[in-house]
């Protein structure tokens, strides 16, 4: 047994069996070590960016973690933005890396490049197989790192993959035991949620599931405030969801959103920041005075948290959580606009529905009314970095194969990864992608206002505007293999919106405002 070898039987045995790849020639042992394991799913992306995403939506979704196979360093470079997103989104991802095999290094061949940095510069934990033996080693002690919500990735060298592994696979690693709180603090912080001008901001597994239940619980009985962050990695919403108030992206409205208060607790979350710096304005939203208490950070054990904080609070289960009503508006006719985007969505979209979110300038006019529609899980990009929408699609698709799934993005972003769409056709994903065709980075045209800056002029529109020519997405789509439409009405939207539900595989909605 190879090294190759001992490295896939080692993820198999510790429970990963997914692997979104595209690799080169350094990987070859490692793909033919695949090959002979039919049980690991590969799945073929076009672009590094997309493996990446994919990955990232997959842990989201699943509570588990995907493999990824990159080629050197260029191949992770191009990978490296969606990384940083899964990253920020405390997603656990295990990288699988080529390098040239070692002795081939001193060439200075013309992909080699300073790999070592480049992943260094992503992952929370990094190791270099030295030789075939540690191997399998590197790939188990990864999985558990990813398992943890981090990016762990295993240099490979081709030697490393080919020659004898001696000892095997490795078994899986037991988890690793997450940081906790004083129960001191917890204390005083329950206590803190009680007076004036108080919230509780939480984030990560906090917000779905029980970890959500826990938190309307505690905001129940102590009367305070229930935040949750813009960029919420995964966040339960639509009717019968609890009720959280997200803050608001732009720095003024932030602000506004936070007056008042005197003591925010954060449970997996970081305190509030604005996503930019703007002339003449604070970085951070909170209030002059405003105490902020860090009780659990988000690699820390949120739900042991959530629980003791319950507890401290004196939660008995008889609390009335604050929970989300349906309140779906009725469609319109006329030319679409975003919120007939929103309109449409609200009344189209199945229950149990994943959404995957990058409609950047758009989103304001559009989740209002889709918040309040059928239970869903929402996906949002959390770095910050353009073009995560198609592939975290992707991976939410393949972790919930029963569940069907919207990727509603921008045009200009979702061109960053317009590739996933072949990915989306060859693997029959059941995946409705909503592209907002507005024609340009429409968020550039705010952040100049924001910034100060004059009015934009003919090369400020040249870089925002994306009009000259105009991308044709349905024909983009058919080239990739997906049945696609334009809408450019509010009744077209609804037709289509019908069309996909009756669509086997993948379906694309060109939404033209």
């Amino acid at each position: 047994m190879n090294g190759a070898e001992a490295l896939v039987e080692t993820m198999l045995a510790s429970g990963v069996s997914v692997c979104f790849a595209n690799p080169g020639t350094s990987e070859m042992h490692f793909v033919a070590a695949l090959d002979t394991h039919p049980e690991m799913r590969c799945i073929l992306c076009l672009f590094e960016g997309g493996v990446t995403g994919a990955a990232d939506g997959y842990a989201r979704m699943s509570g588990n973690v995907a493999g990824t196979l990159l080629h050197l360093g260029p191949g992770f470079g191009n990978g490296w933005a969606n990384l940083h997103n899964a990253r920020k989104g405390q997603s656990g991802v295990v990288n699988i890396v080529g390098d040239h095999a070692g002795y081939h290094l001193k060439h200075d061949a013309p992909l080699q490049a300073d790999l070592d940095g480049v992943v260094g510069s992503v992952s929370h934990w990094v190791r270099r197989a030295t030789d075939s033996s540690t191997v399998a080693g590197a790939g188990a002690e990864a999985i558990r790192i990813a398992r943890s919500g981090q990016i762990a990735t295993v240099i490979l060298p081709a030697d490393s993959a080919w020659g004898n592994s001696g000892s095997g696979p490795a078994g899986e690693l037991p988890p690793l035991r997450k940081h906790r709180p004083d129960e001191d603090r917890v204390t005083a912080s329950a206590h803190a949620l009680t007076l004036p001008g108080a919230a509780l901001l939480v984030s990560g597994p906090a917000l779905f599931g029980a970890g959500a239940e826990l938190a309307g619980k505690i905001a129940a009985r102590t009367g305070c405030r229930l935040l949750a962050p813009f960029f919420a990695p995964r966040i339960a919403l639509g009717e019968g969801a609890v009720a959280f108030e997200t803050m608001p992206y732009n720095v003024d409205m932030s602000a506004e959103f936070l007056s008042g208060l005197k003591h925010i607790v954060l449970v997996g979350e970081d305190p509030p920041v604005n996503f930019f710096a703007y002339p003449g304005k604070p970085s951070t939203p909170e209030p002059a005075g405003c105490a902020i208490g860090q009780l659990c950070f988000a690699d820390w054990d949120v739900m042991w948290t959530l629980e003791k904080l319950a507890e401290a609070a004196g939660v008995d289960d008889s609390e009335e959580i604050a929970r989300i009503a349906r309140d779906v508006p009725l469609l319109e006719s006329g030319p679409l606009s975003a919120e007939g985007i929103g309109r449409g969505l609200a009344n189209f979209l199945p229950d149990d529905v994943i959404l995957v979110n990058e409609a950047v300038t758009a989103g304001p006019g559009i989740w209002p009314a889709v918040n309040t529609s059928s239970h869903h899980d929402r996906i949002n990009n959390t770095g910050g970095s353009i073009g995560q929408c198609l592939p975290n699609a992707l991976g939410a698709a393949v972790a919930c194969p029963d569940r069907p799934v919207f990727a509603v993005s921008g045009d200009g972003s979702a061109m960053y990864q317009v590739q996933c769409l072949w990915t989306a056709a060859r693997e029959g994903l059941n995946i409705t992608f909503v592209i907002i065709a507005n024609r340009g980075y429409q968020i550039l045209h705010a952040e100049l206002q924001a910034q100060g800056a004059p009015k934009p002029g003919r090369n400020a529109r040249a870089m925002f505007d994306i009009e000259d020519p105009l991308i044709d997405w349905v024909a983009l789509a058919a080239g990739h293999g997906v049945q696609a439409v334009r809408a450019d009405t509010e009744e077209s939207f609804a037709e289509a919106m019908e069309m996909a539900a009756r669509t086997q595989g993948p379906f694309l909605i060109e939404a033209a405002i």
